[in-house]
């Protein structure tokens, strides 16, 4: 292994803005994925981590949870730029050790920014922070995992504790970390779920009976429609648009929707296809509509009145009466509100022509199977629960569940969002999962229900969670209201991170703080029966091998299972019953224990061995609906939208292309045409000049929220950028804290980060009274 020699440093912005790109992809995405790649390891390891990701003996990618091709039908580069970036950022042959820390306090790296804290490499071996100490100092492993066990003993309640994990986490690791918490006698297991796709769950479940969704990659190959909604596969999940390409080739179509006009579904040039190195490529969206923020409800409700309208006009042509008499329930309800939307309504949440969407519509009429694709755009909203269940009742009125080339399809962002869920890691699992657990391993789960992210930053904030242990992830800066969260951790009195590289959360510390290194996904995991597999669970319910190859990067690291293991053993003494020495020594006994306690895993050690894995059964596709009534469930959705006032602009936080999660890469958003910066706020120009500001101006941003607190992001550039009017894009995290904790969508608890109401303010203008630091 080389070692990647030379100082770290920051770059300085200096923003050049050119065209924003028609088409994603092609040679240069290869040309950047090997340059990223080559600046943090060697040749060698470049290629033994790219021929070994996302194959069936190797590596699940920890980039997305877009699922792979059968075993057998993959491409020996079956990864995208993101994804190749991701694995060797991971395995980056820098490292921080104990002389790292003692160089730098806890302060001055708090003053440091995201890229330059993940650029300093893997963790090494366990650090502790005492109290009262500006600086990390080293920490046996006992001594680290007793010093939480000794937290954790001492709380007057368990639910005092909060247990954290984002999707990086395994399904095996995540089995145990809710078992080790129920053990414990606490339902608070929030994860990133919480803060992404909750609301998904939340409508799926209450419409379908599930919260999952229901189509596979063949779904998507063979339907005549995909709508893409709110999401922007070309930065989040680029292997996406290889399926969407063979959409269009077997004749499919696409409607892309979103505020902003987005490479990959404008064009896609596939880098293993000669079309797509020396040819034009592959055009993807049919059909875009430009929507305005917080209009895609309005979107659905109107498409829904145009099916029940030519339904009238042409009756008995038009719906799955059959199917929504056989499988459904609330059509009565549901049709009779939906023909009261009004157009002026529609027009004034969407921004679209009433021409548009009935152009949208006729690619409906002519389409036997349709998918809907969904992301962040849809779920962060205040309303983004009934936006869902809107799309639910447009694809039950054709009967688009249950078969082949239809169904609901919510993109799923981290590797094993999914996979962490279906293991047990939520805060309300339901009776019959308690029940099993509890069977299995001899003890009563506790019941009441947990706390879950948003709620667990205000258990800290008020002083009633003061234990909080993170398992992958950088919490501090996946959350909303950044000065609310970092001053609710540092009340705490301990905060743990399990972690494979620093990050910004390892500075905002409780009284006592531990930083536990811990395996990525490219290492090798040995243990005492011998090399172990773990398992992940992808956005369309597969469930596959991930094996590390990697020689770990420091001989101190311990497995996510092994730390959990141990912790539990410490925390709970020694029982019969939870054989924590057992799970840690073979991973292949955990999976005898979910075999017994989730459905759909039975059998588990001999199905996942086979190439590929399995899939987990999902009931929508036998048309079977797990609701109170057995039947799937048509929603009346009352007409909602933002209400933007004069002056104002709604705000969604994103992504750039060259970040992964809350980690920029580099400071650009090559698609978009921004350059060397991202403290950047993308504005339509009319609205620039609607609001006296010009292209290039300085500006901070102000969140305007209805407790008269003003959240302010300072030292931003107001580019002019082809936005949807009304609507402003900006990156996280440098703007999350601008989301009030308490803007949440109804019902599943989610930030609102894509409807944030924000006002743009000249550089240097004073800050009113009630924006000065702390005042929230």
């Amino acid at each position: 292994m080389s070692t990647i020699e030379g100082p770290i440093e920051d770059p300085v912005d200096d923003l050049s803005v050119t065209a924003p790109k028609t088409w994603a992809t092609g040679v240069p995405a290869v040309a950047h994925a090997l340059e990223y790649s080559l600046s943090q390891t060697s040749v060698r390891r470049t290629a033994l981590t790219l021929l070994n990701i996302n194959q069936a003996k190797g590596f699940d990618c920890p980039g997305c949870a877009w699922p792979e091709p059968a075993a057998g039908k993959r491409h020996r580069n079956e990864y995208c730029e993101n994804g190749a970036k991701h694995i060797n950022d991971e395995a980056t042959s820098r490292r921080v050790t104990a002389a790292f820390f003692r160089a730098h306090s806890v302060a001055d790296l708090g003053r440091r920014s995201d890229y330059w804290l993940n650029q300093q490499g893997r963790l090494t071996e366990p650090m502790v922070k005492r109290p009262g100490a500006d600086h990390y100092e080293p920490i046996g492993w006992d001594a680290a995992l007793d010093l939480v066990a000794r937290e954790l003993r001492a709380l007057n309640s368990p639910d005092e504790a909060l247990f954290y994990t984002s999707g990086r986490l395994n399904n095996e690791a995540a089995f145990l970390l809710q078992l080790f918490a129920r053990a414990y006698g606490t339902n608070n297991l929030p994860d990133c779920s919480n803060m992404c796709h909750e609301s998904s769950g939340s409508a799926l479940q209450e419409t379908l009976g599930i919260g999952k969704g229901s189509v596979s990659l063949d779904d998507i190959h063979h339907a005549d429609l995909v709508f893409v909604v709110g999401q922007n596969p070309g930065t989040n999940h680029p292997r996406m648009l290889t399926a969407l390409e063979e959409t269009k080739r077997n004749g499919g179509k696409v409607v892309a929707v979103n505020t902003l006009p987005e490479a990959g579904l404008i064009r896609f040039k596939h880098p293993q296809k000669a079309r797509g190195v020396i040819g034009r490529g592959t055009p993807i969206a049919d059909r875009f509509l430009q929507i305005r923020a917080g209009g895609d409800l309005a979107l659905f409700q109107a498409l829904n009145r145009l099916l029940l309208e030519a339904e009238d006009a042409a009756p008995g042509t038009v719906l799955d009466h059959d199917f929504v008499r056989a499988h459904t329930t609330g059509f009565a309800d549901f049709a009779g509100h939906i023909r009261t939307t009004s157009w002026d309504d529609v027009r004034a949440a969407t921004g679209l022509a009433r021409e548009e969407i009935e152009e949208v519509h006729r690619l409906v009429l002519a389409s036997k199977s349709v998918i809907v694709c969904w992301a962040m755009g849809l779920t962060q909203h205040k309303h983004g629960v009934p936006t869902i269940r809107e799309v639910v009742n447009f694809l039950m009125l054709r009967g688009n569940l249950g078969r082949r080339g239809a169904g609901v399809c919510p993109v799923r962002g981290h590797s094993n969002v999914q996979g962490d869920r279906t293991m047990g890691v939520w805060e309300r699992m339901p009776r019959e999962f308690l029940d099993a657990l509890g069977r299995e391993f001899g003890f009563t789960p506790p019941t009441r229900h947990g706390l879950d992210s948003v709620d667990g930053i205000r258990a800290m904030r008020d002083g009633t969670a003061t234990v909080f242990l993170g398992v992958a992830g950088n919490f501090v800066r996946a959350s909303p209201d950044s000065d609310v969260t970092e001053a609710a951790m540092r009340r705490c009195r301990l905060t743990a991170h399990i972690s494979t590289k620093l990050n910004r959360s390892h500075t905002v510390c409780g009284d006592t703080a531990l930083i536990l290194p811990t395996l990525g996904r490219s290492d090798r995991d040995v243990q005492a029966t011998g090399v172990q597999f773990y398992t992940v669970e992808d956005s369309m319910s597969e469930v596959h091998a991930s094996r590390g190859k990697l020689p770990p990067a420091s001989p101190h690291l311990l497995s996510e299972v092994a730390i959990i293991a141990r912790l539990a053993r410490r925390t709970l003494g020694a029982d019969p019953a939870v054989p924590w020495e057992e799970f840690e020594a073979d991973y292949g006994t955990i999976r005898d224990r979910i075999a017994r306690v989730v459905p759909g895993f039975e059998d588990f050690n001999a199905r996942v061995a086979a190439p590929g894995g399995f899939r987990l059964p999902n009931p929508v596709n036998r048309r079977v609906f797990r609701t109170p009534s057995g039947k799937a469930v048509f929603t009346r959705n009352a007409f909602t939208m933002p209400h933007v006032p004069t002056g104002h602009l709604l705000l969604q936080t994103l992504r750039s292309h060259d970040q992964w999660n809350t980690v920029p890469y580099a400071p650009n958003d090559r698609y978009r045409g921004i350059h060397h910066a991202r403290r950047v706020v993308l504005v339509n120009p009319a609205d620039l000049d609607a609001l006296g500001l010009a292209d290039r101006a300085p500006v901070d941003l102000v969140s305007v929220w209805h407790d008269g607190v003003e959240r302010r992001a300072e030292g931003f550039v107001a580019v002019s950028y082809p936005t949807a009017r009304g609507s402003a894009a900006a990156y996280y995290p440098e703007t999350n804290v601008l989301v009030p904790l308490d803007s949440v969508a109804d019902i599943s608890n989610t930030p609102t980060s894509k409807g944030v109401l924000v006002r743009l303010v000249p550089a240097g203008v004073p800050r009113s009274p009630a924006d000065r630091p702390g005042s929230r």
